[in-house]
C-alpha cells in the first residue's frame, strides 16, 4: 500500500495550483529518507496568513501567522519510527501520522525573500512538517535543532556551504 497524502484548500482563490503535487513529492521523499515502509496517512490543509494565524492562536496561543503548523498523531522518537506504536486508520490499517497546515501566502513571500522561489520553499515546508510528524523538533538551539536541520538538508539535497 502506498502513502496517502491528501491536500485540500481552506479557501478558493489561494493560487499556486502546483502546490499539491510538490507537497506530495516532498512528503514521500521524507518518508523514504526516514526508511518508512509502512503505509502512512497525512492530511495537509493549504490556507493563507489569516487562516494559519487563527489556528496558531487557537491551538498554540500564539496570535500571529506562521508558515507551517504540524499536528502529529503519535509521540515518536526522531529516526526511530515504530509503526506498532502508532495510531492506525481502522479501514486501511495505514499509520495515521498527522495533519499539516501551510500558508501559501507566507510560503510565496519566503520563497522570494530567500531567493529560491515558491517551489523549493513549499517542498522545504512539507519536509520540515513531515519531520515534525515523525518526532523531530527544534524547540531549543541545541542538539534537537541540529538533528532536524541535518535531516532537512539531506532530504532536500542541500550541499554544505
Amino acid at each position: 500500500m502506498k502513502h496517502q497524502i491528501t491536500v485540500s484548500r481552506e479557501k478558493r482563490g489561494l493560487g499556486h495550483s502546483d502546490a499539491a503535487p510538490l507537497i506530495k513529492k516532498a512528503a514521500r521523499m521524507t518518508l523514504d529518507a526516514e526508511g518508512i515502509r509502512e503505509a502512512c496517512i497525512i492530511n495537509v490543509m493549504l490556507t493563507d496568513d489569516e487562516g494559519i494565524r487563527r489556528v496558531n492562536r487557537e491551538f498554540r496561543e500564539i496570535d500571529r501567522a506562521t508558515d507551517v503548523l504540524s499536528f502529529p498523531f503519535n509521540e515518536l522518537v526522531p529516526g526511530e519510527f515504530e509503526a506498532s506504536e502508532c495510531e492506525r486508520d481502522p479501514e486501511s490499517g495505514a499509520v495515521l501520522l498527522g495533519d499539516m497546515m501551510i500558508s501559501l501566502e507566507r510560503c510565496a513571500r519566503q520563497g522570494e525573500e530567500f531567493g529560491h522561489g515558491f517551489e523549493r520553499e513549499i517542498m522545504y515546508l512539507a519536509v520540515h512538517s513531515v519531520l515534525h510528524l515523525l518526532g523531530y523538533d527544534h524547540v531549543d538551539e541545541g542538539k534537537m535543532k541540529k538533528q532536524m536541520r541535518a535531516r532537512e538538508k539531506t532530504i532536500m539535497g542541500d550541499k554544505d556551504e
